[in-house]
């Protein structure tokens, strides 16, 4: 399994973020990549491959030309302002408000979504980075590799076209699928005629609220998360099971909402219901969103998911047979986090290898 390194990762590193209200130290931090990679080595993963951020035009694909020149000035334009960093919002334009100023307090609210996306000096470098790494593991698919494995951060998959939110700036996920996509139709950049070609599951505690609205009306990705009801837990205004698709892409879209506390064995019989749907599909690649705040000692997660369950999560994803990328998105429990990375990748493989 080639892993790829978003080796800028450490640029963003935000002293703070509001939680509920409460101002915490930032807890999606640069020591989750080097836990992550020491359990990699101490289980003989291979050493990582530091490849070249995405370039403006590799982001363009998914996300808009205005939100990626806010991102690459929001930072400069807020210091030249006077205000005090990281750049967060604190108006938003909510319905009924008109979107006329541009003075930096006002593109914070127009570009972010929450508070918990601050921005600093090198937010987007390390973002660019991130992306790239997604998109090496895409290209290795298409070269001939099983699997590959995205050691992104910051992570991705609540990254909307336009808009940043949840730790997350650019969606590395729907990046590497949208280019699985388009290698299949030549680069074109119309799908209401595609065949099936990608699916994505987001195996993050989280609804991937980005993921979800990038593809939402498209019907040559389908869209798969299993996450923590919306109706109780963060992104809440999107991730709920009558959420189909629109246009071309309904019926592209399937949410499995969990309740709080799930064990080993419900969520399984949820990842059952998720595999068969993108087996029906008949997808030729697959690329996972893996989040591991499922994990039952997770600061910011509210299942019960053990260890041992993340390499019956790897197993099955291997049963499907497709080349897999796996990109790295949520986990926060520190201490075990590279431990249950290592045991889905390593599941995985393990089922392919026999």
């Amino acid at each position: 399994m080639k892993i790829f390194l978003s080796s800028e990762h450490h640029l963003h590193h935000p002293p703070f973020e509001i939680l509920d209200g409460r101002s915490v130290a930032y807890f999606e931090t640069p020591q989750r990549i080097s836990i992550i990679l020491t359990a990699l080595a101490t289980a003989d993963f291979p050493p990582p491959i530091a490849v070249a951020p995405a370039t403006l035009a590799d982001l363009q694909t998914v996300h808009t030309a205005d939100y990626l020149e806010y991102l690459a000035h929001a930072f400069e334009r807020w210091q030249a302002a006077g205000l005090a960093a990281p750049v967060l919002p604190s108006v938003w334009p909510l319905p009924g408000l008109r979107m006329r100023s541009d003075c930096p307090q006002a593109a914070a609210g127009r570009y972010t979504f929450d508070l918990s996306a601050p921005i600093m000096e090198g937010t987007f470098a390390a973002a660019c980075s991130a992306a790239g790494a997604a998109l090496a593991g895409a290209d290795a698919l298409l070269q001939g590799e099983r699997f590959a494995y995205a050691l992104c951060r910051p992570p991705g998959h609540h990254a909307a076209a336009n808009m940043a939110g949840g730790y997350c700036f650019l969606n590395n996920a729907a990046l590497a699928a949208d280019r699985l996509a388009r290698s299949q139709t030549g680069g074109d950049a119309t799908w209401a005629l595609r065949a099936p070609t990608v699916a994505v599951l987001d195996i993050d505690y989280h609804h991937g609220n980005g993921t979800q609205s990038i593809f939402y009306a498209r019907n040559d990705v389908l869209t798969v998360s299993l996450h923590a009801d919306p109706a109780y837990e963060y992104p809440y205004y999107l991730g709920y099971a009558d959420e189909r698709g629109t246009g071309a892409g309904e019926g592209y879209n399937l949410n499995v909402p969990l309740p709080s506390g799930i064990d080993d064995r419900q969520y399984l019989v949820a990842l059952d219901q998720a595999l068969q749907a993108i087996a029906d599909y008949g997808p030729r690649y697959l690329v996972v969103s893996a989040g591991f705040d499922t994990f039952h000692a997770d600061p910011l997660g509210g299942f019960a998911l053990t260890t041992a369950a993340y390499r019956s999560i790897g197993v099955a994803i291997a049963q499907l047979g497709l080349p897999t990328l796996f990109v790295q998105e949520g986990g926060y429990a520190i201490e075990a986090l590279g431990t249950n990375v290592a045991t889905l990748l390593t599941g995985a493989i393990t089922y392919v290898a026999g």
